[in-house]
């Protein structure tokens, strides 16, 4: 009996002492915040609408949403202002492209959409319809069209499927969500490993036409921390009754299994996501994409296991002492790319919008598991 009782009080120590390690949730706001305005106040919003800024954009937006900073709605609505809420630019539909390309006929190409994400939100603060004019025009183009293969790389499932299911919940047009898993199914039919559990960037690394430095199956951080994320943009806005909701939830829970499996005992994920020794060190939009889509599986009773409670505390504790640099810079994000490279070097200097916007994910999510 008396063995029982130093069980239960070793374990109610433990808890207690783990409780305790958490931060508060105003301190979790000072983090955002400094992460936030050491961005906006070296980066003026008046940048292109491509894919890197569009992505900071969508977690500005995830702080907007938590806040209601007038600060931060205004550093996003100054930037879709500056690209006149569009996208690519050409006007031109027998010209239309979305294979890759930076240039303003690619206005089918995921890249260009993914600034829709924050027009949307905007156009929810304050109901104008210009401000979603183009990308209803762009997606119900793309929509008419016989073409499947819009999303043929991993960053693609971020950029465009939440514009999907905003637009669906904007709209209440059905063809959203229709097309949302039409596109959905030549993707994974093209990246997603099923006995991984994850997905490759693009048909170029699937194993064992690529392979890591180790001979493993190379899937990239960046890239399912796109997939991951996405979904859960997916899942917020999907209807509740949509036919082909479970499939994503399974893809969700699959993937979010896989993760935490190759997490380091630091909280971070290498780049290489199987094979730590092909690009060894901490790398940060991964992992706040990563932590990001965990607390929200646990936020919204998606993921109840312990394992991914840890994992996502593990992560947020990496990003926020580790990641976060005392001047409000999030270093250790690796640079564009499509890869993990071996040698290339990644540190606390190392920052970018993206990954800005990834940690602010993160961040808010971790607020509103605190909130519970």
């Amino acid at each position: 009996m008396k063995k029982y009782f130093l069980i239960v009080l070793l374990v109610l120590l433990k808890i207690t002492s783990y409780a305790q390690k958490l931060p508060a949730k105003a301190e979790v706001l000072k983090i955002i915040d400094k992460a936030n305005q050491f961005w906006q106040s070296n980066n003026p919003p008046q940048v292109r609408s491509f894919w890197d800024n569009a992505a900071y954009h969508t977690g500005n937006m995830e702080v907007v949403a938590l806040t209601q900073n007038k600060v931060y709605q205004e550093y996003s609505e100054d930037w879709a202002v500056h690209n006149q809420w569009m996208g690519a630019k050409s006007k031109d539909k027998s010209t239309w492209k979305y294979k890759y390309g930076e240039t303003d006929d690619y206005v089918l190409f995921g890249d260009w959409q993914i600034c829709f994400q924050t027009y949307i939100d905007l156009y929810h603060l304050d109901k104008q319809e210009y401000k979603i004019a183009r990308a209803k025009e762009v997606m119900e183009f793309e929509m008419s069209t016989p073409n499947n293969d819009y999303w043929w790389w991993a960053d693609g499932l971020y950029m465009v499927m939440p514009v999907m299911t905003k637009l669906y919940k904007t709209t209440g047009n059905k063809q959203y969500l229709e097309k949302l898993h039409e596109y959905f199914a030549y993707a994974n039919s093209i990246m997603y490993d099923k006995e991984a559990g994850l997905y490759y960037r693009d048909d170029k690394y699937v194993y064992p036409k690529h392979k890591s430095v180790n001979g493993k199956k190379d899937f990239w951080a960046r890239g399912d921390g796109w997939v991951f994320a996405g979904l859960a943009k997916v899942l917020k806005d999907l209807p509740k009754d949509d036919k082909n909701r479970d499939e994503f939830v399974t893809k969700y829970k699959i993937m979010a299994d896989a993760i935490v499996k190759c997490q380091q005992k630091e909280g971070y994920w290498t780049r290489s996501m199987l094979d730590a020794e092909h690009a060894p060190g901490p790398e940060t939009s991964g992992t706040a994409f990563f932590t990001y889509g965990l607390f929200w599986g646990i936020n919204n009773g998606y993921l109840k296991n312990k394992i991914y409670k840890e994992a996502a505390l593990k992560g947020w504790n990496y990003l926020s002492k580790t990641a976060l640099q005392d001047s409000g810079k999030v270093g250790y994000v690796q640079p564009i790319g499509e890869k993990a490279i071996p040698g290339q070097i990644v540190d606390q200097n190392s920052t970018s919008n993206f990954g800005v916007g990834a940690f602010l994910l993160a961040g808010c999510e971790f607020y509103r598991f605190l909130k519970k």
